[in-house]
């Protein structure tokens, strides 16, 4: 059964050859097969996937595979092999892109780097996502999530303000990242070959991503070089959430008017000059940290419903703190549909979010479910024009799952 793939999507009729493991290009991936991409997932004979077997699973795969591979179809080769090579360069003649994110070096010594594919096609995107890049002194460096956490910030940047003890996110948040950027990368590379530029080769380390995704918005003492050090460098390091007699919540008043609501929404005196405007409240930071504590306090003994009511009426932004669990059933997830399940052979009832982005004339959809190992290796062969005597030949010798 071929993998539905959304064919109004803006990445219809583009071809994607992913050669990727884990989390980051898979997940880059899999995204482009929810805008409309064909992805072809290349895994290894026997085993395939590394993330069909992390984390929490159901008939002997992975959520964490569910997730990153949706909608793709999958063709177990050895890519050790002279035959294996050949038939995925021959594959890689009809590619639109290539991803692969081993350690520096790893595709070309295999025969499949990119000059191998450009050789046979000129116009390819050919992806490489690695841990710290091609060159420097960690290239060699082994690049899991939170090895590049640690390097990039995000540990240091988790640890409270008072803390030593640095913290990762209890997520791939790197690897997440990165594959993001990867999307974006991609179809930027796609779009200038598509204004005359030719293919290329894109090159992106998980390091730089991280660095420029912290950058933004937690890293103000780090782009501000002249800057006293007098704030800490995330302007939401000082965030912490309300703790309610029933459940938790936040409230994040950033404009002027955001933080006499949040007041008196808690019954507590919103007219003192010193809180009026964000200007205002640096200057007197220990009178505000006076007043947050009286909130504190007047929240423990409210009700999440009761708080977020009076917030709500106050139009102080807030929100309650969920779970995964309990967001698949939150009232405006179900409104907007935000989550679909499917039946999957293999695992049974699966559940995504959406695909995120709402294109208005290109739908995209999830793609579909992920494909079992190997589940597409006869028929991507067929279409190449191998016919069974030569594929079972192949799977003889070794050179196919």
């Amino acid at each position: 059964m071929t993998a539905p793939r959304a064919p109004h999507g803006p990445l219809r009729e583009i071809k994607v050859l992913d050669f990727s493991i884990a989390l980051t290009g898979p997940y880059a991936a899999a995204l482009m097969a929810d805008q409309g991409a064909e992805v072809i997932k290349v895994e290894r004979p026997g085993f395939g996937d590394v993330a069909r077997y992390v984390g929490v699973m159901v008939g002997g795969c992975a959520a964490l595979y569910h997730a990153c591979n949706r909608g793709k179809r999958s063709v177990t080769i050895d890519i050790h092999t002279d035959e294996g090579r050949a038939l995925l360069l021959e594959l890689g003649r009809t590619a639109d892109v290539v991803i692969e994110n081993y350690r520096p070096g790893v595709m070309d010594r295999v025969g499949l780097g990119y000059d191998d594919f450009t050789a046979v096609n000129p116009d390819v995107i050919y992806a490489s996502l690695t841990g710290f890049g091609p060159v420097g002194p960690y290239a060699h460096k082994g690049a899991y999530d939170t090895v590049i956490q640690a390097y990039g910030g995000f540990a240091a940047n988790q640890k409270g303000l008072d803390e030593d003890e640095p913290k990762f996110l209890k997520q791939t948040a790197a690897d997440k990242t990165t594959a993001l950027y990867a999307s974006q990368a991609i179809t930027a590379a796609l779009f200038a070959r598509e204004r005359g530029d030719g293919g290329q080769h894109v090159q992106l380390a998980m390091l730089d991503a991280v660095a420029s995704f912290l950058w933004a918005d937690a890293a103000g003492n780090e782009v501000l070089m002249d800057s006293d050090g007098s704030l800490p460098s995330s302007f939401v390091a000082t965030f912490r959430p309300l703790k309610f007699a029933d459940g938790w919540g936040i409230v994040t008043p950033t404009a002027d008017k955001d933080f006499p609501a949040m007041c008196r929404a808690f019954g507590v005196d919103d007219t003192d000059p010193r809180l009026q405007t964000i200007q205002q409240r640096n200057a007197n930071r220990e009178f505000v940290a006076e007043v947050m504590d009286t909130i504190y306090a007047v929240a423990e003994g409210t009700t999440v419903a009761d708080a977020m009511a009076a917030l709500e009426r106050e139009t102080a932004p807030c929100g309650v703190v969920l779970s995964p669990a309990e967001l698949t059933e939150d009232p405006h997830a179900l409104a907007v549909g935000m989550f679909e399940t499917h039946e999957h052979p293999q695992s049974g009832r699966v559940r995504h979010p959406r695909h995120p982005a709402q294109f208005e004339k290109t739908p995209a959809t999830l793609a579909g479910r992920a494909p079992m190992l190997g589940e597409h290796t006869d028929e991507v062969l067929g279409e190449l024009g191998l016919d069974a005597d030569r594929i079972a030949e192949l799977r003889a010798s070794g050179v196919l799952g």
